[in-house]
């Protein structure tokens, strides 16, 4: 993979997106994602950062073909933990969200942590 519009395409199927999914996931029209893969288009900096949060690539990997294609650092795996903690509560209730960010609260607070208001 010598381009950044191959390791775009080839890291958006390895995560199971079409173009139409990954662009509605990070918020663009398909067109920005065709562009890229077909190297029409230089990405702007936001595009690749929220390209390579959802599909939790290393940036340099996506940019420049350098070093591992999977993010692995500490920031990836507490994005990814969010991640599911998101997708988990978001079908939930205003009152259900709220109780399970009042238990969160109190598990660090048990914990020795004060959590904010």
């Amino acid at each position: 993979m010598n381009t950044l519009g191959e390791r775009l395409k080839y890291a958006r199927k390895k995560g199971g997106y079409t173009q139409e999914s990954l662009s509605e996931a990070i918020g663009i029209s398909r067109g920005v994602i065709f562009n890229l893969e077909k190297d029409k288009t230089e990405p702007q900096g936001i595009v690749v950062n929220a390209v390579c949060q959802t599909l939790k690539i290393n940036k340099d990997w996506l940019l420049y073909g350098v070093g591992d294609m999977e993010d692995k650092s500490e920031t990836s795996r507490s994005a990814k933990i969010l991640a599911e903690l998101y997708d988990s509560a978001k079908s939930l209730s205003e009152e259900e969200q709220l109780f399970l960010l009042d238990t969160i609260k109190a598990l660090k607070f048990r914990l020795g942590e004060n959590p904010k208001a």
